[in-house]
C-alpha cells in the first residue's frame, strides 16, 4: 500500500498518474477538494464512470464540484468497452443488461453493474500507465469490511495503486464536513432522502430510501418497477407496488452508515 506522502512524492514524473474517481458521493468530492488544496502542484485526474441511471441531484453536484475545482471531471462510459456509439438517451445499464447478460438483472450476490459499468471503464481509462488510485476512506470508518487488513479498491490491476489520504491523515467525518462546507460545495442535496449516489434503482437501498424516490423523482420509480418481473425484486420478498402502496413512512440510515458497495458511493 502506498501512502500519499509516497504518491505526492513521485509527483507526475516517470509517467505516473494522479486519479481520483469521484463517485457523487461527499467522501470522494472531498477528497477531490483536499488534494487540490493540500498538493496544489499536483496535477490531478478527476474521473466519474456514469452508468447512465444516476440521479439528476449527483449530475448537478458533479457540475458543482466542477466549478469549485475550476477542472473538468472526465465522465467515462461502459459502452466504450462494447465499441457501441454513444447517442442522447443511450442507457449502458440497459445495453449490457440487454445485448450481454440477456436480462439477468443485478443484485448484491451477483454486482456485474459494479464491475462492467464502474471499475471497467476506469481500467480502460488508465491502460497500461502507472496509476495512482486516491480514495475517499475515512479514518474513522467503522462499516463492516472496511476494518479488514485491505480496504476497497477500485481495480486490482497491479498498475493501479490504491492511496487512502483521509486514513493516512486520520481525517473522519466531522473533518470531511468540514472541508465541504468550507469550500462551498456542500452535502449533496439527495442526501436529504437518500443515503448514498449510485442508480436511482440500486438494489442497496432500503424501504425509506425508495419511498424517498417515489416522492422526489415519481417517474423514476415507475422505470424502476418497469425491471421487476415474477421473479425479480429489487427488495428482497416485496415489490415496488408493495413498497408504494405501504402507508407508513420509513426512515433511512445517515450517509455515514449506509451498506452498499463502496465505489459506487463513496
Amino acid at each position: 500500500m502506498t501512502t500519499v506522502a509516497e504518491a505526492v512524492a513521485i509527483g507526475n514524473g516517470n509517467g505516473h498518474r494522479h486519479i481520483v474517481n469521484v463517485s457523487g458521493g461527499k467522501d470522494s468530492a472531498a477528497l477531490a477538494l483536499y488534494l487540490q488544496d493540500q498538493y496544489p502542484d499536483l496535477e490531478v485526474e478527476y474521473v466519474f464512470c456514469d452508468t447512465g441511471c444516476e440521479l439528476p441531484e449527483t449530475y448537478q453536484y458533479l457540475a458543482r464540484l466542477e466549478a469549485v475545482l475550476g477542472q473538468d471531471i472526465v465522465h467515462l462510459n461502459a459502452l466504450d468497452l462494447i465499441g457501441v456509439a454513444k447517442k442522447p438517451g443511450r442507457n449502458p445499464f440497459d445495453i449490457w443488461l440487454n445485448e450481454v447478460y440477456g436480462g439477468f438483472l443485478p443484485s448484491p450476490r451477483a454486482r456485474w453493474c459494479t464491475r462492467v459499468l464502474k471499475i471497467k471503464p476506469f481500467e480502460r481509462h488508465v491502460g497500461d500507465d502507472q496509476a495512482f488510485s486516491y480514495i475517499g476512506i475515512r479514518g474513522d470508518e467503522t462499516r463492516e469490511g472496511y476494518q479488514s487488513q485491505k480496504p476497497p479498491v477500485i481495480s486490482e490491476q497491479p498498475n493501479i495503486v490504491p492511496v487512502y489520504p483521509f486514513k493516512d491523515h486520520s481525517l473522519g467525518l466531522h473533518d470531511i464536513r468540514m472541508i465541504l462546507e468550507e469550500s462551498g460545495l456542500g452535502l449533496p442535496s439527495y442526501y436529504e432522502w437518500r443515503s448514498r449516489s449510485g442508480c436511482y434503482f440500486c438494489f442497496y437501498q432500503q424501504i425509506g430510501e425508495w419511498q424517498g424516490l417515489k416522492e422526489r423523482h415519481p417517474e423514476w420509480f415507475e422505470r424502476a418497477k418497469q425491471y421487476e418481473t415474477t421473479g425479480f425484486t429489487w427488495v428482497d420478498g416485496r415489490t415496488l407496488e408493495e413498497i408504494a402502496a405501504q402507508p407508513r413512512r420509513e426512515a433511512i440510515p445517515a450517509p455515514e452508515l449506509a451498506e452498499g458497495c463502496a465505489i459506487c458511493h463513496l
